[in-house]
């Protein structure tokens, strides 16, 4: 396209240009052929001294080399348990690494292999953010009968939070017995910072209802909320949601019924109440992938989690017809910064005796921080 093509900013598009429209969701080969040599003979030279975690969203260039993959709540306790292994080295986003430093032991090295790879529903709560609304809490009167309960997907400085004030951490995995727990301690829950989980766990899980749980918007005085509001709910549900979760809709659900017939729809806790409740099974991703591959030969699935674990349950099980729920193909933008090349570069300076990208978190957050991690891995 020549300059005196281009469209004018907002007078048209042309969809030949817009990346991912056409995209059929592979990723491009890597630019060095030998970097997967270079990885094996990375990983032999670190042997015991290195323990690669990786997420179940991670690329298969990446969970190739992983000794351990699994869902946030798996890779805790794995980073917990293995207290031998000198580096390890999280394939993830940088609240799992935190995580897993404030898990482990001193002598212990996380290492997140590209810095960059965060998380945009962790960065929708921060700390100051956080305890401004525990104050207005604590002017209600309601705060000393309030539990904070805080996703995985959160800060160290949110967990660190959390801790200070008695609560504990959930994953998707063990959301409503953490709620349970929750509410047999206090007569009401302030869920950060996913309001989907925390609905649909409150909702579904544990038969509240969608009028018991209330919005708090960290951009509004007061959360946006009138005291009345505040004093009768039980859930008191931050404003954050994952960007990838969040994409699925119910219209995404009807047009792959009938597109596929027979088709089962399973989603992730991360959805939309609405997105979930019009599927026929809800699980944590390890649950999804627990009930797709015991379902027997041709079953049909549209899966509403993220595209890396789709692709992979559609490869492991040749015998059924697997699809992604939503017809645009959508990665986890900042879980896919960890790639092949990063993680070579990080195995290759340590056998150098060079360590990077080390994470560490601060003692005084990392103390109360193992409090609320301690009590999740004690549920």
């Amino acid at each position: 396209m020549s300059l005196s093509e281009l469209l004018v900013l907002g007078q048209g598009s042309d969809l030949a240009s817009e990346r991912g429209v056409s995209c059929t969701g592979e990723l491009p080969p890597s630019s060095d052929p030998h970097l997967v040599e270079r990885a094996i003979a990375a990983k032999a030279a670190l042997g015991s001294r290195a323990l690669i975690l990786g997420h179940h969203y991670q690329r298969d260039e990446v969970i190739q080399f992983a000794d351990i993959t699994g869902d946030s709540f798996k890779l805790a306790q794995a980073a917990a348990d293995q207290s031998s292994a000198e580096f390890i080295f999280f394939c993830g986003v940088h609240f799992m690494a935190e995580s897993a430093d404030i898990l482990t032991s001193p002598k212990q090295r996380v290492i997140l292999p590209d810095l960059a790879a965060g998380c945009s529903m962790a960065d929708m709560a921060t700390a100051n953010q956080v305890n401004q609304c525990w104050q207005e809490l604590e002017k209600l009167g309601v705060a000393s009968r309030t539990v904070p309960v805080t996703y995985m997907n959160s800060s160290a400085a949110i967990k660190s939070f959390t801790g200070e004030h008695g609560g504990t951490i959930c994953t998707s995995s063990n959301a409503q017995k953490t709620l349970e727990w929750a509410f047999a301690k206090g007569e009401k829950v302030l869920f950060l910072p996913d309001q989907h989980l925390g609905r649909n766990t409150a909702v579904l899980s544990l038969g509240l209802s969608l009028d018991d749980c209330v919005l708090w918007n960290p951009w509004k005085p007061m959360g946006g909320l009138t005291e009345n509001q505040i004093l009768g709910a039980k859930m008191i549900l931050w404003r954050g949601h994952c960007s990838v979760h969040g994409r699925f809709t119910r219209e995404s659900i009807q047009e792959v019924r009938t597109r596929i017939p027979g088709v089962q729809v399973i989603t992730h806790p991360e959805c939309q109440h609405e997105v979930v409740v019009d599927s026929d099974v809800v699980g944590s991703t390890e649950r999804i992938i627990q009930a797709v591959s015991s379902s027997p030969a041709g079953s049909k699935w549209a899966i509403g989690t993220e595209l890396n674990l789709v692709s992979r349950l559609a490869q492991n099980n040749p015998d059924k017809e697997i699809v992604f729920l939503d017809k645009t193909v959508c990665y986890c933008s900042t879980m896919n910064r960890i790639d092949l090349p990063h993680l070579v570069w990080a195995m290759e300076s340590i056998v150098a005796g060079h360590v990077v990208n080390e994470i560490k978190v601060d003692e005084r957050v990392a103390k109360y921080s193992k409090l609320a991690l301690d009590q999740m891995l004690a549920l």
